[in-house]
This record gives structure tokens, C-alpha cells and sequence, in this order.
């Protein structure tokens, strides 16, 4: 079978699941990590022939690909503010909006000392923090996260991208751990969001695959996170320091009240690229 038959199959195949774009894009990288062959080769090439293992291993991934599950973890591989990330089961793949938060945290921070001290909370792949340190290399980051086996994967990326970073085994929910903690300058964190009730309404390649403690929190307690994270700020932020959060598009508002009602000095809401309210910003 050469490069264009392949191709062809693949990409109808993964029609079946994704749009015409969706499919492409990840054709395109499918061809590219297994077969390597990348899109401008093919164009230059077509008929260029495929071995039979590297056939078979396009077919493996065909077939996951129809069963819903991510191409990041078919492949063990995200991309996050140009990084390559490993991932798998045990994170959350990492999304455009996140890149958002660094780049709002990375410009508000060129104001305060470089060496400042950053809390991540629930750090999972660890792409903000990794991200966070490749910008800002001077600052001293600690990242938590309750899952062992993100932390795995967490610490592998940063010894990929020579980041040096604190990663924790850390019970974030439990407040009698809060007093293990030293006080920091800023605290950041995409925690989980999503109340359970939501859950028949995501993509079965979300709900199927993504680890659900990164994503749901129980529905009668939707800014479960937050309210701990306003708590914990309150007793461990530095003067003048500062909360960055994602948030749900759907209970922005009720976050940004949170804020304020904890006593936090300044609150700011800030939308993403498509317009929604996702991020905050709180400061002491």
C-alpha cells in the first residue's frame, strides 16, 4: 500500500467521527508521528511506499481513532504553548483556552520580582507550570496534584523540557494538609469544573477516556475548588499576591463573586479566544 491509499482510508475513516477538518488535522499527525511522514512529503511523494509494520501500526490507531479515544493519548503525545507533552489516561489532554491563562499569567508577572514562588494546583500534565518556568525562569514553582500518576507524567515532561519544578503528591481538598504548604506569590490552577449532572452532555472521547477526577465535581458543589482555593489564598498568598484560574463558562460570574466575597482586593474576568468567560483573576 503506498502513502496515498493510506492516507485516503484513514481519512475517510476518521470522517465517520470528526469533521472534514477535525479528520485532516488529525491525519496529518497520525502520518506524521507513526509513518513519518509529514504533510509536505506527501504532497511532494503520494505513491511513496508504507512497510507492512508501519501499515499495521496506522490501522491499530484507525481503529482507536473510530472508537472515540483522543488522538493525543493514541499517540501519547499533546502540544501546549509549543511544547510537546507527554500524556495519557492519567491527565487531561491540554487545551488552547489553558494557553490563554499562562499568557495572561506570564504578562501580568513581568510587574512583580522574577524569582517569585508559584502554587500549582492540580498540575496534571503539568503543562502550565512547565510552561510557566520555560517563560519565567527564575520563579520557584511547587505543583500538587492528588493523582500519582499524572505527577509521573507531570515530572517526566519537565525533565523533557529541563524545567525544574516541585512536584507534590498532595490532598489538596483536605485542609489539614494546607498547613504543609509555605506561602507563595501567586497560585494558579485549572481545576476540575464540571458538575456531574453535565456529563451525558460532553464527547464520548472526553467521558470514555479523560481522567474524571480532573474533570467533575459533585452538583451541588460546583465551585467546590474554588471556595477552597480563595480559602487557602487567604492564609498563604504573599502581599500583593494573585490567584489565576480557569473557570466554567457557565458559573464565571458565580467564581468572580466568590472572589469577591472572600475579601480579595481586586477580581477580574477575562474571555477566551471564542468569547466566553474563562479565566480570573484575584488578588490580595
Amino acid at each position: 500500500m503506498n502513502a496515498k491509499q493510506a492516507y485516503k482510508k484513514f481519512l475517510l475513516k476518521a470522517q465517520t467521527i470528526y469533521s472534514l477538518n477535525e479528520a485532516a488535522v488529525i491525519t496529518d499527525w497520525v502520518f506524521e508521528s507513526i509513518a513519518n511522514i509529514k504533510k509536505q512529503d506527501f504532497i511532494k511523494n503520494p505513491e511513496q511506499e508504507i512497510s507492512k509494520s508501519t501499515s499495521e501500526e496506522l490501522n491499530k490507531a484507525l481503529i482507536q481513532v473510530i472508537d472515540h479515544k483522543p488522538i493525543q493519548y493514541i499517540l501519547g503525545e499533546g502540544w501546549f504553548y509549543n511544547m510537546k507533552l507527554k500524556v495519557n489516561e492519567n491527565v487531561l489532554i491540554p487545551r488552547p483556552e489553558t494557553e490563554e491563562l499562562v499568557e495572561w499569567i506570564v504578562t501580568t508577572a513581568t510587574h512583580q520580582a522574577p524569582a517569585i514562588t508559584i502554587l500549582d494546583i492540580g498540575t496534571g500534565s503539568g503543562c502550565i507550570s512547565i510552561a510557566l518556568k520555560k517563560q519565567m525562569h527564575a520563579a520557584n514553582i511547587t505543583a500538587i496534584d492528588v493523582s500519582k500518576g499524572a505527577l509521573d507524567v507531570a515530572a517526566e515532561n519537565a525533565l523533557t523540557h529541563k524545567t525544574q519544578i516541585q512536584f507534590l503528591e498532595f490532598d489538596f481538598l483536605n485542609e489539614s494538609n494546607w498547613k504543609n504548604l509555605p506561602q507563595f506569590d501567586m497560585i494558579v490552577s485549572n481545576p476540575p469544573y464540571i458538575p456531574i449532572k453535565e456529563k451525558d452532555g460532553l464527547d464520548k472521547n472526553v467521558t470514555d477516556y479523560e481522567p474524571h477526577t480532573a474533570l467533575f465535581v459533585p452538583d451541588n458543589e460546583p465551585l467546590l475548588f474554588y471556595k477552597k482555593i480563595a480559602g487557602f489564598g487567604k492564609e498563604h498568598l504573599n502581599y500583593n499576591g494573585k490567584i489565576f484560574v480557569e473557570t466554567h463558562v457557565d458559573y464565571a460570574e458565580q467564581t468572580l463573586e466568590l472572589f469577591k466575597a472572600s475579601n480579595y482586593n481586586y477580581v477580574d474576568l477575562k474571555k477566551d479566544m471564542y468569547g466566553r468567560d474563562r479565566m480570573i483573576m484575584a488578588r490580595l
